[in-house]
């Protein structure tokens, strides 16, 4: 792990996540006119920064009681497979760790074949549980 980068816990700036969100091809995939609301309504944020640059994030969303969602884990492709995401992880889960109650439920949607990352930390499939999900597109939810 290189000694420059540092774990900053806040969430990023608007513009901080558009560039990252862009940078691992989300840009057609998210709201950008709704995030900064969006990102004001998260429970907690870390962000890793390289030198003056961010170059990872990851919040936290939810009621803050019953559900936690672990959302926005991203890392700008060229620090991948440096450890930063291990430094994100170990962030979000410090906090619900620290603030979530006794069988709160903490949710996230990975990316095929990233399953093993997020097992290290407690997040599993469940026998008899489908993760599911739909995007509004006009007035329908696909």
């Amino acid at each position: 792990m290189n000694k420059d980068y540092l774990v900053i816990k806040r969430l990023p700036s608007i513009e901080e996540y558009i560039r990252i969100c862009t940078s691992v091809g989300w840009k057609d995939f998210i709201n950008f006119d709704v995030a900064e609301e969006s990102l004001k309504k998260s429970l907690f944020g870390v962000i890793i920064k390289h030198i003056d640059e961010v170059i990872g994030m990851g919040r936290i969303v939810g009621d803050g009681q019953i559900y936690f969602y672990i959302q926005d884990v991203a890392v700008d492709p060229t620090h991948q497979g440096q450890g930063i995401g291990r430094l994100i992880l170990e962030s979000l889960t410090e906090y619900l760790k620290e603030n979530a109650p006794e069988k709160a439920f903490v949710g996230l949607f990975a990316y095929q074949g990233k399953e093993a990352f997020y097992n290290r930390y407690g997040l599993n499939k469940h026998e008899g549980m489908t993760g599911m999900f739909g995007v509004v597109i006009g007035q329908d939810i696909l």
